[in-house]
């Protein structure tokens, strides 16, 4: 795997969570209630649900507001409309840009990123132009300071993952997305801690970009971020650390 993208662009992500917690927890709120409508509210039952919940935890999201989302979703409190649409297009130099979106009006939404991508000078594209250019993956991030990394590929290779391997500051435990949740049991029953355990669309190519194109595909992500309706950002930039550390 080429560059650093993931743990950078993860850690960055985490980096600016305080100063947009509210909008945050909208999000992930948003992603439990649609879970949960398609699914069921049991988190025992609904794999998908559990995930949005854990993840939602992760960032410390009130307890009352994921129950008040499920009974929401369930019918208990009053009812929403969200869609799931997989936006895709082009960021700075050519970039490939996948934005995972709950929206409850297409055409508002679609204007909207329109927008932002022209504003960072990239362009929305038609559905299937880059999605080809990712695998949907199970993605742990480990910090070598809790784990050998013979100890680590021996936990994570047996419970199914399909790589471990050392990317700038991480281990990235790859797996398919159907074995997820017993890579990760498995990982916790060892007593390996995760910065970070999600499903996520990975790259199959990068693009290596330089500070200037770096500081645009920035600003095009935190843009993204800012909406609403978007709830997940993927792309194959490989932004300098320099841009980062800014």
């Amino acid at each position: 795997m080429a560059g650093h993208s993931h743990s950078a662009n993860i850690a960055h992500r985490k980096g600016a969570v305080d100063a947009k917690r509210g909008k945050l927890f909208s999000k992930l709120c948003r992603a439990i209630y649609v879970a949960a409508r398609n699914g069921g509210g049991d988190p025992a039952a609904n794999l998908r649900l559990r995930y949005a919940i854990d993840k939602a935890r992760q960032f410390s999201c009130p307890k009352e507001n994921i129950e008040r989302s499920i009974k929401k979703a369930t019918g208990e409190l009053g009812a929403e409309n969200f869609e799931e649409v997989m936006y895709e297009g082009y960021g700075p130099s050519g970039v490939a840009v996948l934005c995972e979106v709950l929206t409850d009006n297409r055409n508002r939404t679609a204007g909207d990123l329109r927008r932002i991508f022209e504003n960072a000078g990239g362009n929305l594209g038609a559905t299937g132009c880059v999605n080809y250019l990712f695998t949907y993956k199970g993605l742990f991030l480990v910090d070598p300071k809790h784990v050998e990394e013979d100890a680590l590929m021996e936990v994570a290779l047996e419970a199914g993952a399909d790589d471990v391997e050392l990317v700038e500051n991480y281990f990235e435990v790859t797996c398919d997305p159907k074995q997820f949740d017993v890579v990760q049991k498995a990982l916790e029953d060892a007593k390996i801690p995760t910065e970070s355990a999600e499903t996520s669309y990975i790259p199959s190519t990068y693009v290596d970009l330089d500070v200037d194109a770096g500081r645009k595909m920035l600003r095009l992500r935190d843009l993204l971020d800012e909406n609403d309706d978007v709830q997940n950002v993927y792309a194959n930039d490989n932004i300098p650390e320099e841009v980062l550390a800014d």
